[in-house]
């Protein structure tokens, strides 16, 4: 196949994607398919050039800023026009909101991943928990504030004693790999919380904190793959210890009683189907004490890096990368072909 894969994007997650989408071009190409990769947050001029060099030009952890009349430019490229599969490895931002997505849909293209209505309500975690709730899924009582200003801390101090109970962690609605995470014992780092998470757009989630482990569960084509624990060093899968090679420890399959495990990849299953995902994503879960799982959310753009989550899930039932990539590759080729 010619496969074409969008990789960096002006998101706070564009290094991760960057690390993501090359991993992601090796392995298929190893796997003998015909593949570039595009950055559609850089101008489109010299892309056909080998990819490191691209991608060079945008130094890590600056966004590049595109002007207007370039913004679309990307999409009538020869790279996205020519290939069968344009593989979305893009994380956070309008690359997993369903922006992206819904460019590639009225252009006619054929994507990898979740659609737009099913991306934009994923990424929204107000709206994920809402559906959560209806398709039965357990989730951590919560909070969503619209706004924030310097009154914030007092009048939500009130509303989270009253209706959630601390410890809690703040994070933005709309953002991914733990960006303006923070967790918070008490009301007195409410206020720096509150601020951190407010810097990003879409509002700010304040969600009961879950003691216990960190479980995910991967989803291939409706099917769950085998469950992973992870261990991040110091008690929080932060974005430090996601993407820092030595921060967590990883146990596939998770030691988890057989009775528990069918549960949490039901659910995640029944949270897959709720938010309208499709090809593979992940559902994270934190698993309490007591044994009672708690879904956090449905990530459809799930990391490709040599420290992600998904290829580990693929790999403990003998699917290696090459493999998983190549059937979701397929799975978006069948659907061009419909």
């Amino acid at each position: 196949m010619k496969i074409v894969v969008l990789l960096g994007g002006d998101s706070p997650e564009r290094d991760v994607s960057v690390s993501s989408g090359m991993g992601v071009v090796r392995a298929l190409r190893e796997c003998g398919h015909e593949v570039c990769s595009l950055d559609p947050a850089l101008p489109l001029d010299g892309q056909a050039e080998p990819d490191d060099v691209r991608i060079a030009e945008a130094p890590s952890g600056q966004i590049p800023v595109l002007p207007p009349e370039r913004t679309f430019e990307w999409v009538n490229s020869p790279f996205i026009r020519g290939a069968d599969v344009t593989f979305v490895g893009l994380h956070g931002g309008s690359g997993e909101d369903g922006t992206i997505q819904a460019i590639l849909e009225i252009a006619g293209i054929p994507y990898t991943g979740t659609g737009v209505l099913g991306s934009a309500l994923a990424m929204n975690k107000g709206c994920s928990k809402a559906l959560f709730r209806g398709a039965g899924v357990r989730t951590a009582p919560s909070l969503v504030l619209r706004e924030y200003d310097e009154t914030g801390p007092d009048r939500v101090g009130g509303l989270i004693e009253r209706e959630i109970g601390y410890p809690v962690v703040i994070k933005p609605v709309c953002q991914g790999s733990s960006v303006g995470f923070s967790f918070v014992p008490d009301r007195g780092g409410l206020a720096a919380g509150l601020e951190k998470a407010a810097a990003y757009h879409g509002g700010t989630m304040i969600e009961r904190f879950i003691p216990g482990r960190e479980i995910t569960a991967a989803i291939l084509d409706g099917e769950p793959l085998p469950l992973v624990e992870v261990i991040p060093e110091g008690g929080f899968y932060d974005y430090r210890c996601k993407y820092t090679k030595g921060c967590s420890e990883y146990v596939v399959p998770a030691r988890i009683e057989p009775v528990v495990t069918e549960r949490i990849q039901r659910e995640a299953v029944l949270a897959y189907e709720a938010l309208m995902c499709r090809d593979y994503a992940r559902a994270d879960f934190r698993l309490s004490d007591d044994g009672e799982p708690y879904c956090l959310e449905v990530n459809t753009l799930p990391g490709m890096t040599g420290l992600s989550l998904v290829p580990m899930a693929a790999s403990a039932v003998g699917i290696s990368f090459g493999e998983l990539l190549e059937r979701i590759c397929l799975m978006a080729d069948a659907r061009r072909e419909k």
